[in-house]
């Protein structure tokens, strides 16, 4: 095979993902999902769609010339529908999170093994140029030892779909949890998670969950290193922020406070103090192939006519996206194990899970599951 041929649905954010398709050298659309047939006809229009169109995921997870299916469909639906593509025989690339429940993230992973299938969650942060610049330093042996990892993610959820009204932080954490487990590629092993604060009643009857905000403590596997992460989606006054902190013996590196402000280095000072200073951060686009490279500065939904929620308040994602789409085409084409794959998806997703449930019972400490902690 010297082309993925991609099937994709979920198509509002999702439709960000289908020029980085066409583009790139080693894949093809070969298939679209759109239930309105209208917004259908503008897809096929704005993209010059050339493989075939279907209103029903059915009919086109049935098509043998899709090899692959790309998933941007609602939170809840993740689990069914990466579960219709693996039994389809069709590896998966799924948007966060990997699913809502343990048992379904199980499912998954025991699905993709059986049937020999690759499954990659899409989390864009682990693929941002800032991470890909904190990584880099680690990798060079700038930072020294790792001693603290920090994440956070904070957003007001207010005019988005009805599905997300009092959704429990915790349950769409992988924006955090992603960079502090990716950094060192480890696996959680247990989470602390405590509530702070009370969302309105209306919403926290929607799914049990009164929490403004919580914080969860995270053991890591196979590490002495902890790492502290912290969600927020109603009722609590913050701009926008996916933030990474990392704390090593030479260097730390601390994400803005602000957007577009740029993150500091902190360089450790011996006998003198800690000497602060500003960083750019350059973009990473050299690590992709050339006909993808510019997706990494702009997108479908970065321009003032044309917005999408998720990057008005996301700033785009950090370039994110056509390194997920190269990492799944290596991954199926090559046998690359790109992160994360399905065991290191579901425990990024269980920490969430777990968090939660962590949360309502007070700070409980919880294990990670088995079957997330073999990747």
């Amino acid at each position: 095979m010297s082309k993925l041929k991609v099937g994709l649905v979920g198509l509002g954010f999702g439709a960000e993902f289908i020029p980085i398709y066409q583009a790139h050298p080693n894949a093809e659309v070969a298939a679209i999902c759109q239930r309105n047939q209208s917004n259908m006809d503008t897809l096929v229009e704005q993209f010059g769609i050339q493989g075939n169109c279907y209103t029903s995921y059915e009919d086109m997870l049935a098509d043998p010339t899709v090899d692959a299916v790309h998933i941007n469909t609602p939170i809840a639906d993740h689990a069914r529908h990466t579960l219709m593509a693996l039994e389809a025989g069709k590896h998966v690339a799924c948007t966060v999170p990997m699913a809502t429940s343990v048992e379904d993230c199980e499912r998954i992973v025991q699905a993709s093994k059986d049937r020999g299938l690759v499954y990659m969650m899409m989390e864009t942060v682990v693929y941002s140029r800032e991470f890909l610049f904190v990584k880099e330093l680690y990798e060079r042996g700038d930072l020294g030892k790792i001693q603290f990892l920090q994440a956070s993610h904070q957003q007001d959820m207010n005019g988005w779909p009805s599905y997300w009204e009092g959704m429990p932080p915790m349950h769409y954490a992988t924006h955090c949890v992603g960079p502090v487990l990716g950094l060192e590629r480890k696996l959680a092993k247990a989470v602390s998670c405590v509530g702070s604060g009370r969302i309105r009643d209306n919403l926290a009857q929607v799914y049990g969950s009164p929490f403004a905000v919580e914080s969860c403590h995270i053991q890591l596997q196979d590490s002495d290193v902890a790492a502290q992460i912290h969600r927020s989606l109603f009722d609590t006054a913050r701009q926008y922020r996916e933030s990474f902190n990392v704390y090593g013996s030479l260097k730390s590196y601390e994400w803005p406070l602000i957007e577009d402000e740029q993150p500091v280095i902190h360089t450790l000072g011996k006998p003198e103090p800690e000497i602060p200073s500003r960083v750019e951060v350059p973009d990473y686009a050299h690590l992709l192939p050339e006909a993808i490279r510019h997706f990494t500065g702009r997108g479908v939904y970065d321009s003032d006519s044309n917005q999408h929620l998720s990057f008005t308040q996301g700033g785009g994602h950090g370039g994110s996206h056509p390194h997920l789409v190269h990492q799944f085409i290596r991954a199926v084409l090559e046998g690359h194990n790109a992160y994360p794959n399905a065991v290191e998806s579901a425990n990024i997703s269980c920490v969430g899970i777990l968090a939660h449930e962590s949360a309502l019972a007070g700070g409980k400490l919880m294990a990670m599951p088995e079957f997330t902690l073999k990747p």
